[in-house]
């Protein structure tokens, strides 16, 4: 794979790492703000301040960017206006447990369909190290208790939460494809921009059947941190990060996720880290390592 793989592995970790904080966002701010408002607030902020320093780019790729609108739309339905506020959704009507359980299943999808549309070969020190993963990420989600995982009861959020790790796994191969003609600021500027435009009307509506809430200090310092922060920087390492390694090992940098929300949940909320969080840490790290080695 052609690419600076060393910068596309830090520029994967600091997304995954700003990514934490919106899941902590997602679980602290559930009965505050709406779902659909907050997903239409976060990327309202994002384009707003990205669209000033993407429009010179966007208007002289303006052709290729036509040119490739389908996929640009899908691009932008998937990863902007429908993945998050799923998230969200889901932070509703389950657990972090489930959240995280499911979330898990996300860097699967991606290996998968990497396969099958970019022909990233898959190895078996590949599968070994997503299994290693899986089992360090289950550890620190379960607090290393299997009766968690064996009394496990399903939610209708946890088929949410699986239809959005299926459509973020749809983003990032669609990221790899994105053409040499259209530069990183026009193609973040345009799916921007596209996936904003549904969750406006979307909000609107919310508003009709959603319980009153209050734009509070607490929720304007969330909105600014997911829409500049998650959305806006989170968003450019990412993309940055597949074009440098590709979707499947970018997406196995999504394991750290846990480990970094439970060190923020740690610092900010005074939540105790354990030696379970070191052991599914080590793991984590192992099945990283491995299923990213070099062929």
């Amino acid at each position: 794979m052609s690419g600076n793989r060393p910068l596309g592995f830090l520029f994967a970790l600091l997304a995954v790492t700003i990514w934490s904080g919106n899941f902590l966002i997602a679980s602290g701010f559930v009965n505050d703000i709406p779902p659909v408002t907050l997903a239409a607030l976060r990327w309202l902020t994002a384009t707003a301040v990205f669209l000033p320093f993407a429009k010179k780019d966007m208007q002289r790729d303006m052709r290729a960017l036509l040119d490739n609108r389908l996929e640009l739309v899908i691009a932008a339905i998937t990863g902007v206006t429908l993945f998050n506020t799923l998230v969200y959704v889901s932070a509703r009507s389950t657990d972090a447990v489930n959240m995280a359980l499911f979330a898990s299943t996300t860097p699967v999808f991606v290996v998968i369909l990497a396969r099958i549309f970019l022909k990233e070969r898959i190895s078996l020190l590949r599968w070994a190290g997503l299994t290693v993963a899986i089992a360090g990420m289950l550890a620190i989600a379960t607090r290393g208790k299997m009766d968690v995982l064996v009394n496990l009861t399903f939610r209708a959020g946890d088929i949410v939460m699986l239809l959005a790790g299926f459509l973020w796994a749809v983003y990032s191969i669609l990221v790899k494809r994105k053409p040499m003609t259209i530069s990183q600021n026009a193609y973040l500027g345009a799916t921007f921009l596209l996936g904003t435009i549904p969750l406006i009307p979307a909000a609107f509506i919310e508003q009709i059947y959603a319980p009153a809430w209050s734009f509070t200090p607490a929720v304007l310092g969330a909105v600014l941190y997911i829409g500049v922060l998650a959305s806006l920087v989170a968003f450019f390492l990412w993309n940055s990060a597949i074009m440098h390694i590709g979707p499947g090992n970018a997406a196995l940098f999504q394991y750290f996720m846990p480990v970094f929300s439970g060190i923020g949940a740690w610092l900010l909320l005074g939540q105790p880290v354990t030696m379970v969080h070191g052991v599914g840490f080590i793991l984590i790290f192992s099945g990283v390592a491995m299923a990213t080695r070099p062929r």
